[in-house]
């Protein structure tokens, strides 16, 4: 059972490593497996043979099963000429509403196409807007809408260590996004269409407003709302960086042990109820009914919390387990976790992509691995015999038990925290420790108790004792959190440093009086050694990010570092800095700036800019923005950007071209002509950075340093707009690549197609953020490489 469930989760895993989807005309040769069974199992060859036949079997149905599953769900797909235009539909709201701060997001089931001739995906993922000329839309969950929509197929930003949206929308089966116009004929038809899903959507959204209603703006209302419904999205971006850097973001949702808590009381309470019958002991065992109940409060608390892998997982083990009572058959804890990976992969294929799949699979096993069925000797002397000869397991005592775990997901969960997040909480034991049994056994059942209550209860009692418990614990986080070292931040450790810190830490955690568990340490030690290595004296490693309609490029040499713009902001508490920047820059190895340029005060510019002085050291920040900006006021060393500024790192030479002093005194000059123009060097190599500069600049460029303007590499001024790039200017660099920094169909038309032309009547190679993703570049005097990102990392469902 082991062996067959870990070789099929790796053929569903080695599917969504595919660049393309391959075809299946092969999978049937997945018919004969009932042939193994006539293997003959005698001697040590067979059983290997019939075990390998076993797992490539396994694997194969893992793989075609995904490969199956992904070919039905991109055949659903939004047509590109339909891409942006307007569309009617009739459909209902499927999902939770979340408020942002510019309107709703939502999930949405189309019914009926009412455009003729268009076409829609099933399902659809939709934003509205705040307009000042027209109210956006109120929608509720489970409501049927007509509404106008503008769509367009998912797209999200390429980039090394950032998070892959478009496979988040093909997980979650949205299969266009897009928005609500305002000015369109959208009515409201039905306040509840039918169906199970609608029903429970609807009934997860008044449960949130009535939180909101009883505890207002409390602090911690999101939190509570998170805990019995699963929505995080309320929960405020300072408390959650408290709970990650803590490591306690586990619980502030509806986890695996919050349904198995919940479940494990409903086992209880039905087991005590019903022995006290003898007439329903003799209709039905109470063990029996006890798991029936058990599993059917785990499903019910798991379709509330929106059903996500940790909730999955715990109703598959809860279903193992009450079939196993039911079929009067005894299954080990390994095969019911089995079970459990194989109802979540067969349902979900693209699961094996998620971070949470990982850690919520991971940390059952290691429960398993550090308490069943370890016995001490004297644990041992000490246990009686059941009637049916079978040895229970082991009670400890349940201090050093608990004790026991918490150290186990310490170090077990080392590998894949430092692979998937790069950091790993220091203060997490302590935070669990203090928060688990507060959360878990007091917290939450006050919320679930405040959910079930009618509104007329007094005060709303149960929701205020659980705030206030809340508080308390977020109280004794903060100060966790503000502890010196709380957080350990490096780079991203090679592949084979996370399974080798995987075996060390199995290692370590071998039961007590195994010889050598030190060993394990050893095994650990290169994911943290294992530094990325920066490049040769003499060479430049330069990353042009993906960050939309927008500009960021980072440059790191042999021992320095330097970022030019940070890209846009995307609300108030998400921007280029934390969800781009800061991930890629700390997973290369680079843990400080020797320098931070912003070019001019665009937010497109300069939007993440915040978050990464936040984030990292910055030795100097050169700028043109007004003195008075905010973000010059930190404590650092800040400076104009003006021509003739100059410095050599490493063997690179960086000269400012633009702007001259004088332009600071011209109070009617335009911010984008006032950018920052840097050119790098090594030998005959150059890269230009243009910022958003426009024909004036660049004819003051022309004037000025016309012998430094050629270039290997250029970054178009102002992103392919024809307020740039004149016809002299191109001419005066004649770049082997030229690259674009714009956004997926963004909404002022860049690049323009007469300005690409320019470029290409140069022989010139044309590179597109939107269409490349992020830019990889390493020079030296001999030549430059260049990596497209989106090409080279693609995956079955990249956007093309």
């Amino acid at each position: 059972m082991v062996l067959f469930t870990v070789s099929f989760a790796y053929g569903v895993w080695l599917l969504q490593q595919q660049a393309t989807l391959p075809g299946l005309v092969w999978a049937w040769l997945l018919i004969s497996m009932p042939l193994l069974q006539l293997i003959p199992r005698r001697g040590i060859a067979l059983r290997l043979a019939h075990a390998v036949l076993v797992s490539g079997f396994a694997l194969g149905l893992g793989f075609c099963h995904a490969a199956w599953q992904a070919e039905q769900r991109l055949a659903d797909i939004l047509p590109d000429e339909w891409q942006g235009r307007d569309i009617e539909v009739t459909g209902v709201v499927a999902g939770l509403p979340r408020s942002h701060e510019h309107g709703q997001r939502f999930s949405f089931t189309v019914e009926h196409v009412l455009t003729p001739e268009a076409s829609v995906p099933k399902h659809v993922y939709l934003s509205t807007y705040f307009d000042r000329k027209a109210k956006p839309v109120a929608l509720k969950a489970g409501e049927r809408w007509r509404l106008a929509l503008r769509l367009k197929q998912p797209h999200g930003s390429s980039n090394p260590f950032s998070f892959d949206f478009e496979a988040w929308a093909l997980e979650n089966n949205f299969r266009a996004v897009g928005y609500v116009h305002n000015k369109g004929n959208n009515v409201r038809m039905d306040e509840l269409s039918d169906g199970i899903s609608n029903r429970i959507e609807s009934w997860r959204e008044k449960v949130r407003d009535k939180f909101s209603t009883t505890l207002g703006d409390a602090p911690y209302l999101g939190v509570l709302i998170a805990l019995a419904i699963g929505d995080q999205s309320s929960i405020p971006t300072a408390q959650w960086q408290v709970f990650t850097r803590t490591g306690v973001n586990h619980l502030m949702s509806i986890s695996g042990l919050h349904v198995t808590m919940i479940s494990s009381l409903g086992f209880a309470i039905t087991y005590w109820l019903w022995r006290r019958s003898a007439r329903m002991v003799l209709l039905l065992p109470a063990r029996k009914a006890a798991a029936l109940v058990a599993l059917l409060v785990a499903l019910f608390y798991a379709l509330l919390s929106g059903f996500a892998v940790p909730a999955q997982r715990t109703v598959y083990m809860a279903a193992a387990v009450a079939a196993a009572l039911w079929l009067n058959r005894n299954f080990s804890p390994a095969q019911i976790l089995c079970f459990a990976l194989l109802g979540v992969l067969f349902a979900d294929p693209w699961a094996v992509v998620s971070p949470g799949f990982w850690l919520s699979f991971g940390a059952v096993a290691l429960i398993m691995y550090v308490s069943v069925y370890r016995i001490s000797p004297v644990q041992r002397q000490m246990l009686s015999v059941t009637d049916s000869g079978h040895m229970p397991i082991a009670r400890r005592r349940w201090l050093t038990e608990y004790a026991n775990v918490q150290w186990a997901m310490t170090i077990g969960l080392i590998p894949l925290l430092l692979g998937l997040f790069q950091q790993v909480s220091l203060v997490s034991p302590i935070a669990n420790a203090v928060a688990i049994p507060l959360v878990s056994l007091v917290v939450v059942p006050l919320a679930l108790l405040g959910a079930l209550l009618p509104p007329a209860f007094p005060w709303g009692t149960p929701l205020w004792l659980a705030h206030n418990v809340m508080g308390w614990t977020i109280q004794i986080l903060e100060c966790l959190n503000s502890l010196p070292q709380a957080v350990w931040i490096q780079h991203a450790p090679p592949i084979w440093s996370v399974m080798a810190g995987m075996l060390g830490a199995l290692w370590l955690l071998l039961p007590r009086g195994f010889p050598a568990r030190w060993l394990g340490i050893i095994l650990l030690l290169p994911m943290f050694l294992n530094k990325p290595e920066p490049p040769l004296h003499g060479t430049l490693r330069l990353i042009i990010f993906d960050v939309g309609q927008g500009l960021a490029v980072a440059v790191q040499t042999r021992h320095h570092a330097l970022l030019y713009d940070a890209g846009p902001d995307f609300s108030s508490d998400s921007d280029s800095g934390n969800r781009i920047l800061i991930p890629s820059l700390r997973a290369m190895g680079i843990t400080k700036l020797d320098g931070l340029i912003l070019t001019h005060d665009d937010t497109d510019h300069t939007g993440g800019a915040l978050s990464v002085i936040q984030a990292m050291p910055i030795s100097w920040i050169s700028s043109s923005l007004p003195e008075a900006h905010p973000l010059l006021q930190q404590e650092t060393d800040k400076r104009r950007c003006e021509e003739g500024q100059a410095w050599q790192w490493d063997g690179a030479y960086f000269e400012m071209l633009h702007p001259d002093s004088a332009s600071y005194k011209k109070a009617n000059i335009r911010d984008n002509d006032r950018g920052c123009v840097l050119r790098i060097s090594i030998g005959d190599q150059h890269v230009l950075l243009t910022s958003d500069i426009e024909k004036d600049s660049e004819r003051q460029l022309l004037r000025k340093h016309a012998d430094k303007l050629p270039a290997t590499m250029l970054v178009v001024p102002h992103h392919g707009s024809k307020t740039s790039s004149t016809n002299e200017f191109i001419a005066a660099i004649r770049p082997n690549y030229a690259v674009f920094t714009t956004g997926y169909r963004n909404r002022f038309g860049h690049p323009k197609q007469e300005i690409m032309l320019r470029y290409q009547d140069t022989g010139t190679q044309l590179l597109r953020s939107d269409e490349d993703g992020a830019i990889l570049v390493e020079m030296n005097a001999h030549g430059m490489q260049v990596e497209r990102y989106r090409k080279s990392h693609r995956r079955y469902w990249t956007h093309s």
